[in-house]
């Protein structure tokens, strides 16, 4: 029997994290490819909209040299999948961000992180790993009753953090 591989997916502070050779980001993904060798690392559309919108408009220059950075190293370097929905999916995705904020498991204004988790869910994502509090502070079980009901999986929601030093701690 084959076994399906672990899909993790990023939010964009943390390819930002990486960009910026982080020591916790590489920890991260160090913990990861060490101990789960087979996993495929999403990147998922919303981040890749984010990145180039920041590379391009943020005012820190800083910044927008890191998304650029970011940007150039998803494919080739980090070896990280983008991934796009086709458009049925998009209505699908929307529907399920929008719900996650009228349930009140993110604040009506975080439409991005909204679309992240709705996203996440729809791929199958295994584990979403974000720095953003409003998305790593989520109610799990909540979020878990939210999503079941749009028949999508849920990811467990971590930041690098936890990776580093809970889920494998050495």
């Amino acid at each position: 029997m084959l076994e399906t591989p672990t899909v993790i997916a990023l939010d964009t502070n943390v390819l930002i994290r990486l960009a910026d050779c982080d020591d916790l980001a590489q920890d991260c993904f160090g913990t990861i490819r060490e101990r789960l060798p087979g996993a495929i690392t999403y990147v998922l559309p919303t981040v890749i909209h984010e990145l180039a919108d920041l590379a391009t408009d943020h005012e820190d220059m800083e910044i927008r040299r890191l998304c650029e950075t970011a940007l150039e190293n998803i494919s080739e370097v980090w070896r990280f999948k983008p991934i796009n929905y086709i458009p049925v999916g998009h209505g699908i995705i929307a529907e399920a961000a929008r719900k996650l904020r009228e349930d009140g498991l993110l604040p009506e204004e975080e439409v991005n992180d909204s679309l992240i988790i709705a996203e996440a869910a729809i791929a199958g994502v295994s584990v979403l790993l974000s720095g953003d509090s409003h998305i790593r502070d989520i109610d799990q079980t909540s979020l878990k009753l939210t999503l079941d009901r749009r028949d999508v999986s849920t990811p467990i929601i971590a930041s690098p953090w936890k990776i580093v030093s809970d889920f494998f701690p050495k």
